[in-house]
C-alpha cells in the first residue's frame, strides 16, 4: 500500500514538472541591436543622434526598451573606422547605421550581409555604396543631404560679402578623397566663373590645420571655405576660433560652425538626414530589404549667420541678405 502511494506521488510530480513549461512566464523577446559607427566623438554627433533616434520612434523603436544600441566612435581618425566597422561585425550586430562617407565605406568594405543604412552628402553611386538611387541592391541604402552641391553657392555668399576677395582658400581633408576631390573640382570650376582664384589648402591632423591657416595668410585670401568633412566637423569650435584669430569671413556647412563663433553657415539639414535614416533602419529590423529600399535626397539648406562675428571682421550684411538666413546669432 505504502509504496503504491509513493508510486502516485512520483507520477504526480512527473506531470507537474511537464506541466512548468506551459505555466512558466514566455521570455522577453530578444531585443535587436544596432551597431552605429561615426568617424568623429559622440559629443560632435549629439543632434544627429537626437535624430536618428527620432526616426527610429517614428517605426516604434526606443533605444533602451525594445532596442539595443553600441556605438563606436573613430575621433575624427578615419583609418580606425576599418577596424570599427569589423568589431562591429563580430559582435553580430542586426544592421549598422553610419553616418559620412568614410564610415558608410568602411562598413561597406566589412560585410556583404548585414544591412547597412547610412547618411551621407556625397553621390552614393559614384563612391561605390549603390547601384541605382532607385534601387540600392546590395546590402545598403539610406539618404543623402546636399553637401559638396553648395559649394559654388558658399562663394556666391563670400562674394556678396566682399565683392573683391581676390583669392579665397578651400580646406579640404586629403584622408577622403571622395569629398575632397570633388569639392576642389566643383569649387575651382565655380571660382573660374565669378572671376576668383581659388587656393585648396589639405588637413587631416590639428598641426596640419594651424599650418594651413598660416599658409592663408600668405597667400593674402580675403575669403575661406571649410569643406565639408568629418575631421572639420568634429573641430568647429578650433576653425571658428582661427577664423576670428586670422580674421577670415569664412563659411561651413553646418550651423554649428556659426553658432561656436564662424561668421556664416550654409549647407543641408543634416538632421533632416539622420531621421531619414532611423525611419529606414526601424524599416529594415521590421523586414525592409535594404537593397529595394530607394535612396532619399533630401534637399532642404540652412543659412545661419552670425552678427556678432560680423561685426568683429567689420562686415555689414545687406538686407537682402539678412532676410535670408533660417537663424541670425545677435
Amino acid at each position: 500500500m505504502t509504496r503504491c502511494i509513493e508510486r502516485r506521488g512520483f507520477m504526480a510530480l512527473l506531470g507537474s514538472a511537464a506541466l512548468w513549461p506551459l505555466i512558466a512566464p514566455a521570455q522577453e523577446p530578444r531585443r535587436p541591436l544596432i551597431g552605429f559607427l561615426g568617424s568623429e566623438t559622440a559629443e560632435a554627433f549629439g543632434g544627429r543622434l537626437r535624430a536618428f533616434r527620432e526616426g527610429l520612434g517614428e517605426s516604434g523603436y526606443m533605444e533602451g526598451r525594445n532596442l539595443m544600441i553600441e556605438y563606436r566612435w573613430a575621433e575624427g581618425q578615419n583609418d580606425r573606422l576599418p577596424d570599427l566597422a569589423g568589431d562591429l561585425v563580430r559582435r553580430r550586430v542586426d544592421l549598422i547605421a553610419v553616418g559620412g562617407t568614410p564610415a558608410a565605406m568602411a562598413a561597406k568594405a566589412a560585410s556583404t550581409t548585414i544591412p547597412i543604412v547610412f547618411s551621407i552628402a556625397t553621390d552614393p553611386i559614384a563612391v561605390g555604396l549603390a547601384d541605382s538611387l532607385a534601387r540600392p541592391g546590395g546590402n545598403s541604402t539610406g539618404v543623402t543631404t546636399l553637401g559638396v552641391e553648395i559649394g559654388p553657392k558658399q562663394l556666391e555668399l563670400l562674394q556678396e560679402l566682399s565683392p573683391r576677395p581676390g583669392v579665397v582658400a578651400l580646406l579640404v581633408n586629403p584622408t577622403n578623397p571622395a569629398m575632397a576631390d570633388v569639392q576642389s573640382r566643383n569649387l575651382l570650376m565655380a571660382a573660374g566663373m565669378l572671376g576668383l582664384q581659388l587656393r585648396v589648402l589639405y588637413a587631416s591632423t590639428e598641426r596640419e590645420v594651424e599650418s594651413a591657416f598660416a599658409r592663408t595668410v600668405e597667400l593674402g585670401a580675403g575669403a575661406l571655405v571649410i569643406g565639408n568633412d568629418l575631421f572639420f566637423n568634429s573641430r568647429l569650435p578650433q576653425l571658428a576660433a582661427l577664423t576670428l584669430r586670422h580674421r577670415f569671413p569664412a563659411v561651413h556647412q553646418f550651423r554649428e560652425f556659426a553658432t561656436a563663433g564662424g561668421l556664416m553657415s550654409y549647407g543641408g539639414s543634416v538632421a533632416d538626414g539622420y531621421r531619414g535614416c532611423g525611419v529606414y533602419a526601424g524599416g529594415i529590423l521590421k523586414g525592409d530589404r535594404p537593397g529595394e529600399l530607394p535612396i532619399q535626397q533630401r534637399t532642404k539648406v540652412e543659412m545661419v549667420i552670425n552678427l556678432k562675428t560680423a561685426a568683429a571682421l567689420g562686415i555689414s550684411f545687406s538686407l537682402a541678405l539678412l532676410g535670408r538666413p533660417d537663424e541670425v546669432i545677435e
